[in-house]
């Protein structure tokens, strides 16, 4: 099998490359290239160099050095003898190894003869073209090959005569010098008085003894050489790669992969056990990495290939347990999704140890406030990211088993919510637990129960809030902004965000007299909040259509689905179709992956593995680390923000008499400036009239037939029209009352 790195990237460390892998280059052809057709995403990482990295990898996140090695193979290394290796056995494997190197370098040396023999590199690229359907790179590589075969045809023709005109360069040389030297000797006889005896044995006795010595020498020198070079050549290049087991100490044996390169992911592709991808490469078919292994945060690796035709992203996913064996890593930690590029592969694969730690201290816990428009933290992805979407336009449902995690993340998304001064928070708990009690005076509404007084409050705060849903939209209209910001928030207090979460909405949903009205107000409320800063929150255990309803799991942008049992519940916390695209809570192990939930939405990635932030209590003592979070809260929350009442103590709300407080603000002037009367009114009431325009003021005298008037070229207010307004309207209410 081999590996293709499109981009560009040169596949680290070429020499060691195993026999089985033939690492391409990326051809420069027609349109058709795959790494034209496809643009890499980016990752704040680097390109694995496994000569680089391998010799003093660590894995910070477990915080000890580990003995690294390419995926699915073993480092050929030295052995050290160690306690539980004895020295013999040692020794044995070391004589063992080296003889087993030597061999399969001699057998490497046979298949690079027999590739060159059959032009199998071309033949490959050929065989990659047509997988492909690249037209302009096949025409190319059958011209190299014709034009290879028709190179050696003229070379095994043309054999016989180099031969011949060798054997006639070597008897032209010998005779050549065989003149040079009678020349000498006869130049010496007559201009040096030598006779042909001393010319003789100096040229003849002496030259041939010294010849004959040097060809001697050479050829001693050679016949020992010769064989150590060979050994050693031989040793190394069967060291390259895969190494038996037997050939490995014990400890190395025992440790875990931590680097993944394309050779790694291409030997762990070959051994799947897949049919299809098994045939297409034994025909020949090779990898191709739009994005190469990277390395991410120090957590792991993420990666992107192709897959041969037959091949659905689907059937690798199912095989996910063997492809995590492969790479000598545990399931939970190995993460295929099918790629946005249509044939190719997402690939996530964690640390050895990273799926077993949780996520850090709520960073929020001890100082802080926080923005719901920017981003509320809520945990750790597996690449080691701070996950902190914004809640405004981000509704969510929290899904999963019982005791999974589910009312922590719950909390943790109100805690960030509480932190911001312009929230108002709503809680309704459909269950006797006190997960929200350390909450209480930072909410303007909390419910707890089983009672049916509970839901019957929650339908009312439903159709509550999808009528504020209607006027928000008129009142953006009237402003002419087209969504809730936070400037608009801060400027009018009528339009600050309401952030509400029905927790256990199973038991509301499910209500035999107000489920049904419930679900239709969630679900008509969804549709039209996004952008008056309205956001919903659900929590349950169960996925069953009355417990939430399907249209809510499609409404809302964020799911968070917890560990479950079956690709149903999985399906209906996370939306339909995203067990089959890979996106799976059922691989969450319940109990040791408490706190870890499958999240999507959040960020541009498909789903994200979450660890969320955690924030302690204690069940026995009642002791709440949310308590000292919410005490500072209290400190920074605006003080339009109404606090701290439950539906009992929260006192019957009248309407305000608008014109009477007019009249109030007046102070008995004659005459006063429409922004001194909004500017009294606001003091007066903040939580009715701090967000008025002159709009509102007008509409308001409108309704008793006064409109401002101009006095010194600025719009004022004449005490005179209001309590003759206030005169008639009680002589209205009087007649009416004596009918």
């Amino acid at each position: 099998m081999s590996t293709t790195t499109v981009t560009g990237f040169p596949t680290p460390d070429d020499n060691d490359t195993p026999d089985n892998v033939r690492v391409l280059r990326p051809q420069v052809s027609g349109a058709a290239d795959p790494g034209k057709a496809l643009a890499p995403k980016i990752y704040d990482a680097e390109v694995v160099d496994e000569t680089a990295d391998a010799e003093t990898a660590t894995d910070t996140a477990s915080g000890g050095t580990l003995e690294t090695r390419p995926a699915g193979t073993m480092v050929a290394r030295q052995d050290k003898t160690r306690a539980g290796d004895p020295l013999g056995k040692a020794a044995a494997r070391v004589v063992g190894r080296a003889l087993w190197q030597f061999g399969k370098g001699h057998v490497h040396w046979g298949r690079q003869a027999w590739a060159g023999m059959t032009f199998a590199v071309m033949r490959e690229q050929i065989a990659t073209a047509k997988a492909t359907g690249n037209q302009e790179a096949l025409r190319e590589w059958v011209d190299r090959l014709e034009h290879a075969k028709a190179a050696r045809r003229a070379r095994l023709v043309g054999a016989p005569a180099a031969i011949a005109a060798a054997v006639r360069a070597v008897l032209l040389t010998v005779v050549i010098l065989a003149g040079l030297l009678l020349l000498s000797g006869i130049a010496l006889t007559l201009w040096a008085d030598w006779t042909w005896e001393d010319w003789y044995t100096v040229f003849i006795v002496t030259g041939g003894h010294v010849v004959v010595l040097s060809v001697m020498s050479a050829l001693i020198a050679g016949l020992v050489a010769a064989p150590v070079t060979w050994a050693i050549a031989a040793y190394r290049t069967g060291g390259r790669g895969e190494l038996p087991q037997w050939a490995v100490s014990p400890a190395k044996r025992e440790a875990e992969s931590a680097i993944v390169t394309p050779v790694g992911i291409a030997q762990a592709l070959a051994h799947l056990g897949i049919p299809a991808l098994s045939k297409a490469i034994k025909d020949g078919w090779s990898v191709q990495f739009s994005t190469p292994p990277v390395r991410v945060n120090n957590r792991g690796y993420q990666c992107v290939f192709s897959l041969p035709m037959g091949v659905t992203a689907d059937m690798v996913i199912n095989k996910r347990e063997v492809l995590a064996r492969n790479l000598n890593r545990a399931v939970m930690e190995v993460w295929p999704t099918e790629s946005e590029q249509a044939g190719y592969l997402d690939l996530w694969v964690s640390d050895p140890g990273s799926a077993g730690k949780g996520a850090p201290e709520y960073p929020l816990l001890h100082a802080g406030t926080c923005d719901i428009f920017a981003g509320v933290p809520l945990g750790v992805s597996q690449r080691g990211d701070q996950i902190s979407p914004a809640l405004v336009e981000a509704n969510i449902v929290f899904g999963g088993m019982m005791g999974q995690g589910k009312s922590n993340a719950a909390r943790v998304k109100m805690a960030g919510a509480a932190l911001d001064p312009l929230a108002e928070l709503w809680v309704y708990v459909f269950a006797g637990n006190g997960d929200f009690d350390a909450y209480q005076p930072r909410l303007s509404r909390y419910e707890r129960g089983t009672g049916d007084d509970v839901a019957a409050a929650a339908l009312d705060a439903l159709k509550e809030l999808y009528e504020e849903v209607g006027r928000r939209e008129a009142r953006l209209a009237e402003l002419g902004a087209k969504k809730v910001t936070r400037g608009v928030a801060e400027k009018h207090h009528d339009l600050r965000p309401i952030v509400a979460l029905f927790s256990e909405c199973h038991e509301l949903f499910g209500h035999p007299e107000y489920g049904k009205e419930a679900a239709d107000y969630a679900v008509q409320t969804l549709r039209r909040a996004r952008k008056t800063a309205i956001i919903l929150g659900f929590d349950t255990q169960s996925s069953r259509a009355d417990a939430i309803p399907p249209k809510i799991v499609e409404l809302v942008k964020l799911n968070a689905c917890f560990a479950v049992k079956t690709w149903r519940s999985n399906d209906g916390f996370l939306g339909d179709g995203s067990f089959q695209a890979g996106i799976r809570a059922t691989e969450l192990r319940p109990g040791k992956d408490r706190g870890t939930s499958v999240l999507t939405g959040a960020t541009e990635e498909r789903f994200e593995i979450l660890s969320w932030y955690y924030i302690p209590a204690d069940d026995e003592s009642g002791w709440d680390a949310a308590t000292d979070l919410i005490a500072r809260a209290m400190q920074t929350v605006h003080h339009s923000v109404p606090l701290g009442v439950t539906r009992a103590e929260r006192p019957a709300i009248e309407q305000a008499d608008h014109l009477a407080d007019i009249n109030a603000v007046m102070r008995g002037e004659k005459r006063v400036r429409t922004q001194i009367v909004l500017s009294r009114l606001a003091e007066l009431h903040p939580g009715v009239y701090e967000g008025w325009s002159f709009g509102d003021l007008a509409e308001a005298l409108s309704e008793h037939g006064i409109e401002p008037r101009k006095s010194d070229g600025v719009k004022v207010v004449r005490l005179e029209d209001v309590r003759d307004a206030l005169t008639q309207r009680d002589t209205r209410e009087s007649d009416g009352e004596g009918i």
